[in-house]
């Protein structure tokens, strides 16, 4: 399995790039106060695309799992008439060296159940490669056996609404570090909804909120930033102290790697 993942990771990101290491460091506070959440450090997340239509209004998060893939929740109900921005930390802002990319592909997941919210995953394949930068690189994938413990302090980001409210989403992206929380826990808030294809993550005092789907949820291991969850659902209200539901991806590397070895 390691041969494999060597490999792998040669396949999908070069020899040049390794995954989940931005060149500009995150600044994370501990438990911060996306819902109490802060600005980001520009370029501090370069995996973080922005989908948007094509007049420019952002909809959904994505991660870059490679230099032709983007990983997003099947809920964004992303088209190939989409765009992918990477590159972009502030929408409002004239100087960034963004990459405005087509969409060739969009793979959903066959089980993906939107009344259920189950499988809420789907694949981006790129018209054309993002060329790797400082401030554009991806994340690492877990293994299909990786473990997340509960209490594990995680960062997730996304532009999506700073209160459920809010007329407009910001422009800077917003990142929180929030705790994993075990699905035996989650399901005291959530109930029967909670599956195991499914990972939860807060209730600390920060949220995820609208806007922020199908953006990362991400954990440190073995020295890289690595995609553990996909924003995928929560309160309507975004309440900080529920905790936020997400795609739980080592359920789901077997078909990631069967999509990509396959286009």
């Amino acid at each position: 399995m390691a041969l494999l993942w060597v490999v792998l990771g040669f396949f999908l990101f070069g020899s040049s790039f390794g995954c989940g290491v931005p060149p500009i460091d995150p600044v994370l506070s501990g438990l911060s106060r996306i819902v109490n959440g802060d600005d980001a450090v520009p370029g501090s997340w370069p995996w973080q695309v922005s989908l948007q239509t094509s007049s420019g209004f952002h909809f959904c998060g994505g991660s870059l799992i490679s230099e032709d893939w983007v990983v997003t929740a099947a809920h964004c109900g992303v088209r190939k008439s989409h765009l992918v921005v990477a590159g972009v930390s502030d929408h409002g802002s004239e100087e960034e060296a963004v990459q405005v990319l087509r969409i060739a592909e969009v793979f959903e997941h066959p089980l993906w159940d939107l009344r259920t919210v189950r499988n809420d995953i789907a694949l981006l394949k790129l018209a054309t490669p993002v060329s790797l930068s400082r401030t554009v690189s991806a994340v690492c994938l877990p293994s299909a056996n990786a473990s997340f413990p509960a209490g594990s302090l995680c960062t997730t980001t996304g532009w999506g609404k700073t209160r459920y409210n809010a007329l407009k989403t910001p422009d800077k992206l917003q990142q929180a570090t929030l705790p994993i929380v075990s699905n035996a826990d989650c399901k005291k808030y959530w109930g029967s909804k909670i599956t195991d294809v499914m990972i939860c993550a807060g209730a600390s005092g920060v949220s995820s909120c609208m806007g922020d789907s199908g953006g990362p949820l991400v954990c440190q291991k073995d020295g890289a930033w690595t995609l553990v969850g996909i924003v995928s659902w929560g309160s309507g209200r975004c309440g900080p102290f529920l905790p936020g539901v997400y795609t739980r991806v080592t359920k789901f590397i077997p078909w990631v790697l069967e999509v990509l070895e396959a286009n």
